[in-house]
C-alpha cells in the first residue's frame, strides 16, 4: 500500500537541461541508502547543443547512473574513461573524494539522439565514509533478469527473486527495472524494509490506487503490494535498508558529520581534490555560504 506520493520539483542542472527530482523531499529525505533520484529526459540532444556537466567533486556517496535511451561519457579523476549505454549500470563510490564529468561522446557531438535516464545517489555506509575512490561498471548482459507473474524484471542492484545483480554496493541496497504488459499483474513483497515505486512509463495501479507515471510511491513498510496496469508500464523500485545514521548533504557532499563538507568545500575551492586528466574546466563551489543544516535522517 502506498504510505507517501512525491511529486518531484523540476530543476535546471545548466544550459537548459532540465531534471525531475524526487529525492531528497521535505518529507522524506531518503528511501533505504538512496538520498538522491533525478529523472531525465527524454530529451533531444542537437549538434551544437551543450549539455556536458563539467568536472565536480564528491565525498561521502555512490553515484549509480542507469539510461533508458542515448549515451555519455564518464571521466574521473582516477582516470577511468567509460562510456555510459542503455542498460548498463554505473556505480562510482566516491568515499573520501573523487572528481568527474559526464560529456556528450564525440561520436554524438554531430548527430541528433535522445537522452533519457536516471541519475541516483546512495550514501555510503558509515564504515565506508572515508573508503578509497573507485568506479564499476556492470554492462547490459551481465544484469539479470527474469519473469516475475506477468512483469520483466531487472536486477540492477542486490537480490530479488532468486536474481543477484553483480553491481558491487556497500549496503543493503534494491534497484529494479520493471516492464509490466497492458492487462498484466506483479505481485511485490515486501523485498526490503524500505521501498518506493517510480512509473517511468505509464500509469500503474497499486492496490487498486492509481499512480501516474512520474510520480513517486513510498510504500507501507512490511506489506506486499500488488501491481496492475492497464496500458504497458515501465517503473523502477528502490529502497534498502534505512541510513545507519543522520546525513548531511550540500551541494555535491555527503558526511554524517558538518566538519567533513567544510573540509570538501575548502579542499575543492583550493582545487586539491585532484582533477579529470585532460580536462581543465570544472564547476566552482556555490557562491553561498555553507552553513549546514540539522542532518538528514
Amino acid at each position: 500500500m502506498i504510505d507517501l506520493q512525491i511529486g518531484g520539483h523540476q530543476k535546471d542542472l545548466g544550459g537548459g537541461f532540465l531534471v525531475r527530482r524526487f529525492l531528497p523531499d521535505a518529507r522524506r529525505r531518503s528511501v533505504g541508502p538512496f538520498i538522491f533520484f533525478d529523472h531525465f529526459g527524454p530529451a533531444e540532444e542537437q549538434p551544437g547543443l551543450n549539455h556536458d556537466v563539467r568536472p565536480h567533486p564528491h565525498i561521502g556517496l555512490a553515484t549509480v547512473t542507469y539510461l533508458f535511451e542515448g549515451a555519455m561519457m564518464h571521466r574521473d579523476s582516477l582516470g577511468i574513461e567509460q562510456l555510459i549505454e542503455p542498460g548498463a549500470i554505473n556505480w562510482m563510490t566516491a568515499g573520501r573524494g573523487i572528481v568527474h564529468s559526464e560529456r556528450k561522446p564525440d561520436h554524438l557531438r554531430d548527430v541528433a539522439f535522445v537522452n533519457h535516464g536516471l541519475q541516483l545517489w546512495t550514501a555510503l555506509p558509515l564504515a565506508h565514509e572515508e573508503a578509497q575512490p573507485s568506479f564499476s561498471h556492470t554492462p547490459a548482459s551481465a544484469i539479470p533478469e527474469g519473469a516475475v507473474d506477468d512483469a520483466r524484471v531487472r536486477v540492477l542492484v542486490g537480490e530479488a527473486f532468486g536474481l543477484a545483480s553483480p553491481v558491487p554496493a556497500l549496503s543493503r541496497t534494491l534497484y529494479l527495472d520493471v516492464r509490466l504488459t497492458a492487462g498484466g499483474r506483479m505481485r511485490l513483497p515486501a523485498l526490503e524494509s524500505e521501498l518506493a515505486l517510480y512509473p517511468v512509463e505509464g500509469d500503474v495501479t497499486v492496490d487498486g490506487a492509481v499512480l501516474p507515471q512520474r510520480q513517486m510511491a513510498v510504500l507501507r513498510p512490511g506489506e506486499d503490494a500488488l501491481l496492475t496496469a492497464a496500458g504497458d508500464v515501465r517503473l523502477v523500485v528502490v529502497g534498502g535498508d534505512a541510513l545507519d545514521a543522520p546525513r548531511h548533504m550540500w551541494w555535491n557532499f555527503v558526511s554524517s558529520r558538518k566538519e567533513r563538507i567544510l573540509a570538501a568545500s575548502e579542499d575543492w575551492q583550493a582545487m586539491r581534490m585532484g582533477r579529470v586528466p585532460g580536462d581543465d574546466e570544472f564547476i566552482p563551489l556555490p557562491p553561498t555560504p555553507l552553513t549546514p543544516p540539522e542532518p538528514r535522517s
